[in-house]
């Protein structure tokens, strides 16, 4: 299982601050099964993403999570937000989508990792200069894991992935 590896590899490398992507909350709470000695962050979807209005976490599922010292992080994703409005509206490619689609060249996991790691950094959840470790997945669940040192959005190029724990299995 994807959080052991996890578990394990953050005790080895003496790493504190996992960022984990789970918009219902579920995902959130299986890594703190094998991981409550760490700081978690949760970064969500952000409200309206499947629809106006729509919160996929609901308050209790926030509760709870805050309940275990898990911190709950909902906004605009770093690589949509205004460019994935612009593209649906007029078309084209932009920017943020490029990067997006590079880094799923290796998988969506690892896509989803850079992401959150960069978003915690900037919400000031997580140390800035620090690895951290982050997990994404597709739809149906957390399948990667990288460590990461993250930089702010506004020198996303700094951010490095030391390495990959775990990505996306092969799709055919």
């Amino acid at each position: 299982m994807i959080f052991e590896k996890v578990a394990k590899r953050a005790e080895e490398l003496g790493i504190n601050y996992l960022v984990v992507a789970s918009n219902t909350g579920k995902t959130a709470l299986e890594l703190y099964k094998e991981a409550s000695n760490k700081k978690i962050i949760c970064v969500t979807h952000h409200v309206g993403f499947t629809g106006p209005g729509i919160d996929e976490m609901g308050k209790p599922m926030r509760e709870k999570l805050q309940q275990l010292g898990i911190e709950v992080y909902t906004a605009t994703h770093l690589m949509a937000g205004i460019d994935r409005s612009v593209r649906k509206q007029f078309g084209g490619l932009y920017p943020g989508e490029i990067v997006a689609n590079t880094l799923r060249l290796f998988g969506q996991g690892v896509k989803v990792g850079v992401e959150i790691a960069v978003m915690a950094l900037d919400a000031g959840l997580i140390p800035y200069g620090e690895d951290v470790i982050a997990i994404g997945g597709r739809s149906n669940g957390a399948d990667s894991a990288i460590v990461v040192r993250p930089a702010h959005s506004n020198e996303f190029f700094a951010t490095r992935i030391e390495e990959i724990i775990a990505k996306s299995p092969r799709e055919r």
